[in-house]
Order: C-alpha cells, then structure tokens, then sequence
C-alpha cells in the first residue's frame, strides 16, 4: 500500500461527494481512531487502578501520595491537551494519530518494568504518571481530527461515536487490569509475581490476601496491544490537504508535534515542581494558582514557536475572542471534566472511604483500621465510567434531534443534586464503623453523576459543532476538551486532601456548586428568551 495518505479535495458537506466517496473515507478513518483513542485513555487513566493495587501489594506509599500519582497523571494530560488541539492543522490527521499514539508505549512499557520491584523510588512512579499525560493530549487531537471528516449534520453522532467508544478506555482499563493481575498470562514477559498483603479483586469477585499477583502486567498489556494499533493508523488513516495545507514530510510533522509536546511537558513538569510537596517539588505556590500559571506559559510559548508551528497556530488563537468559547469551556468542565476526574479519583477513593474504618481504642479515642467486608475498588470501580460512555452517544443523538443546550441543562440540574446526595452518604459512611452498609448506594449515586455526564459530553460537543465554522471548531473542541481534562487532576487532588482532612463530603458539595453556576452559563447564553444563540 502506497504511504502517501493525503487527500487533495475534501467537502463532505457536498452531498454527492459524502455519498460517493467522502463516507467511506471518513468512516474508516473513525473506526481506526477509536481503539486508538481507546488506547490513550486506558494508558493516561491507568494509575488509578495501579495505585489502588500497589497498596494492596504493600509498595510503602501514603493515601495522599497514590493520589497524587494520579493526580500528576491527569495534570499533564491535561495541560498536553492545549497544543495537541493544533496538531491535526500543522501536521496532519494520519502523522498525529500514529506518533501520538506510538509515544504511549513509553509510559506502558515503563510501568511494565517499574512495577516488578516494590522498592522502586516513588519519584519514577510520579515520571510515568507524568509521561502517561501524552494518553490525555491524544482526546484533543483525536476529536479535532474526526470533526473535520463529517458533515455538520453528523458532527453530534461521529463525535459521539469516537469519544464514546474511546472514552471506553476508562472502562477498558479498569476491567483489564485486575484481571491480567491474576495469572502470568503473558507467559515468561509476565516475570515473577508478587503476594496480596490486602484483598483484592476483579470484576469476578474478591481475591484474598495471600494470593500471587503479577501487576506488572497492568504496563505489558497496553505496550503490547498499541504495536498493532499504531501500525493501522499508519497504513489506514489520511491527512487532509483542505485542513493541513502543507503536513510536510512525516518526519517533519513529527517534529512539530514533539517540539509542542515538550514544550507543554516543560511547563507542566515546572508547575508541578512549584507546588508538589518536598522532596519532590519545592511546594512554593498555590495548586490553583500554578494550575493558572502554567496554562498561561503553554499558550505564550506555543505563540511564539518558529514558523511552520507557531505561523500555523497564529489565527488559530482567534478563538479567544469569541465568548462562546468560554463559556462553552465551562461547560464542557461539568460534563467531560466530570467524567474524567470521577474516573481518576473513585477506585482510590472506595478503598480509602469503604475499605477502611473507624474503631475505638483502649484509650478511648478511635483509629482507622483495615475494613474486612469492605468493597474492592477494583471490582465496581468500572461500572460508573462505563455507563458514562455507553451512554454519550445517546447524548449527541438527542442533542441532534432537540438542541445541545437543552440537553445540557437538564443533566447539569441533575448533576447538582447527585452530587450533593453524594457528599451526605460520604459523610456518613465515613464517619462510622460499617462504612460498607453506605456502599451501594453510594455507587448507585455515581452512577447517575456518570450517566448524566456522559450524555452532556454528546451535548456540548453538539454544541460546539453548530457555534462554530469549520476552522474554528477543531480547536475549539481540542481546547475545551483540554481545560476540562485538568478535572484528572482535580478531582483526585481535592478529593484526596478532603478524606485525609476527614470531611470527603466537601470535595462533593464544591462541585455541586461548580455544576450550579453551569446551569446559569448555560441558560443565558442558549436557553434564555434572548439568548445568544438559542438552544443551538
């Protein structure tokens, strides 16, 4: 097969085209996109299982230190996420998806040897958690590419479609990876397995303490599955001439991607240093305040990047004139970041809340000790997040048929209640001797929240579709995506420091609050009797 995928003409908007030509094209590249967007979210994501079974295993790490490995994991996929939204117009759909994709083995195969030693210095846990944000940025390019394939009436079901199926990476990877822990199934690569100190489990039940677990596996299997799927979109994806005027060489493109993700690396590793607690960091500033900072330099330092990326760039930014960017990136923050923070911070935060609880003492005080019929993590942690992107499609279907925003108020309202009822069970449960008795309806309550979540990411990419030109929405897609993405960081962070401050219920009534003031975003930009754009 010839290696030059580039496509000359390109309007799907042309019906005679699209029927022709265009829908096959454009669907053959979106059923190669989404494993491999797939891929990137199992990779990005996969510390939040990780985490949960090194404590099992007895790595030696803090509570608040696996949280933060997470953490670490959705800041820089997030902060990455602000210059793969320009990729697709300066180095082309098929060049990014293959290198982007192919850089994920690093951070696979990385975890893959880390994991084999439970002395392994924290620092290198907290360096693959940070390499495996290049699985974050992957969304924002992913989605800008696919929306330059479909026709603006099919934006809400393609759209669905790839961040749907590939948001089932979160899914994916909290299925997988308990269960490639259980046996050596990659055979001699599988290496020496290491005894459960902690119960465990899979989504086929409990394991018991004792029992021999490779977790190493939980690298090998992504590192291994990417090879074939890196070589697909090399061979069966296109670069459109009409979107990237001039991809250059191969090589070339890939150096432009590499220069922009280096550079978001830079400020995203300096950011972290700035407020991670020492050793690791310097903790010198405000989380919230460095989180600002370093969105900021990644912007002024992809501005100014030599010509062929940063020339490429430059009417790109005019984006952040229009006010419907922001609050469309708000938005987008209640629903995506949502999605992707609770699929981060709930396994780690089910063993800490349901598998721990508190007992009286001899002195009369109490002490957390290990709860014996407390719920394993790994388990149910994959049922929320997969009801969320079973469900997305559905969103931007609806939203084709009766508008985004509308679909976006009624679940906003939704969110604001689940969240609030959460809190109050986390409290409960908590504070008590039989956490467990709260468990179920706990996780029947992060459901709804998933649910609702998962149908706004269908609504607000809708959205998105109609509000802007065919320029201007892959990067607006790529840049909302990338602001609410930083909720893998939020979301274990805060809930993090609230179970170990003793009041979880805060982290959930802190973000009941956010989803409020969405609700009026939204209603008067779009719902409202003078709205901007009515109900788009």
């Amino acid at each position: 097969m010839a290696l030059n995928r580039d496509i000359e003409n390109w309007n799907p908007e042309d019906t005679e085209f699209w029927e022709s030509q265009g829908k096959r094209i454009a669907y053959r590249n979106l059923w190669i996109s989404i494993p491999n967007l797939l891929m990137g979210f199992a990779v990005w994501l996969m510390w939040g299982m990780i985490t949960v079974q090194m404590m099992n295993l007895g790595f030696g790490f803090t509570e608040l230190q696996m949280f933060t490995v997470t953490a670490i994991a959705g800041f820089t996929g997030a902060t990455l996420r602000i210059p793969a939204s320009f990729f697709i117009r300066i180095a082309g759909g098929r060049n990014t998806i293959f290198f982007s994709t192919a850089l994920l083995m690093i951070p696979a195969f990385g975890a893959y040897f880390a994991l084999q030693n439970p002395d392994t210095p924290l620092w290198v846990f907290q360096l693959l958690a940070f390499l495996s944000g290049i699985g974050g940025g992957n969304f924002a390019c992913s989605m800008s590419n696919i929306s330059t394939f479909f026709p603006k009436h099919q934006q809400g079901l393609a759209l669905g479609l790839n961040a749907g199926l590939g948001n089932f990476g979160v899914t994916t990877m909290q299925i997988v990876i308990p269960l490639v822990m259980t046996a050596a199934v990659f055979g001699a690569l599988s290496g020496n397995p290491l005894p459960l100190e902690s119960s465990s489990g899979t989504i086929l039940g409990r394991i018991e303490a004792g029992t021999d677990t490779w977790i190493q596996n939980a690298g090998l299997v992504w590192g291994l599955v990417l090879i074939p799927l890196v070589i697909a979109a090399w061979f069966g994806m296109n670069n459109l001439r009409t979107v990237t005027p001039n991809p250059g060489h191969p090589l070339a493109a890939f150096g432009k991607i590499g220069g922009l993700y280096l550079a978001a690396l830079l400020t995203s590793g300096i950011g972290l240093w700035l407020f991670l607690p020492q050793p690791v960091g310097l903790d010198l500033l405000n989380v919230w305040v460095a989180l600002v900072l370093v969105i900021i330099a990644t912007l002024m330092i992809m501005r100014v990047m030599p010509a062929g990326i940063g020339a490429g760039m430059a009417t790109q930014f005019a984006i952040f004139k229009d006010k419907h960017t922001w609050s469309m990136t708000w938005l987008y923050i209640v629903t995506f970041g949502s999605f992707i923070g609770f699929s981060a911070a709930l396994p780690l935060s089910i063993e800490v809340i349901f598998g721990n609880m508190w007992v009286p003492t001899d002195d009369g005080g109490v002490e957390r000790v290990s709860n014996p019929d407390g719920p394993s993590a790994l388990t149910y942690a994959w049922i929320g997040p997969f009801v969320g992107a079973l469900i997305r499609p559905l969103g931007g279907w609806v939203s084709d048929k009766v508008g985004g925003a509308l679909v976006t108020q009624v679940i906003s309202a939704v969110m604001v209640v689940a969240s609030v009822a959460v809190g109050y069970v986390m409290s409960l449960a908590y504070g008590t001797e039989a956490p467990h008795e709260y468990f179920w309806i706990f996780l029947v309550l992060f459901i709804v929240i998933f649910a609702a979540s998962g149908i706004g990411n269908g609504s607000t990419f809708r959205t998105i579709g109609v509000l802007f030109n065919q320029q201007q929405k892959g990067p607006v897609l790529g840049w909302t995506s990338a602001v609410a993405a930083y909720g893998a960081f939020v979301a274990p962070r805060v809930m993090g420091e609230q179970i170990q401050a003793g009041t979880p219920e805060l982290a959930m009534y802190g973000f009941a609050a956010f989803y409020a003031v969405g609700l009026i975003i939204n209603h008067w930009f779009y719902l409202r009797r003078n709205a901007y754009a009515k109900n788009p």
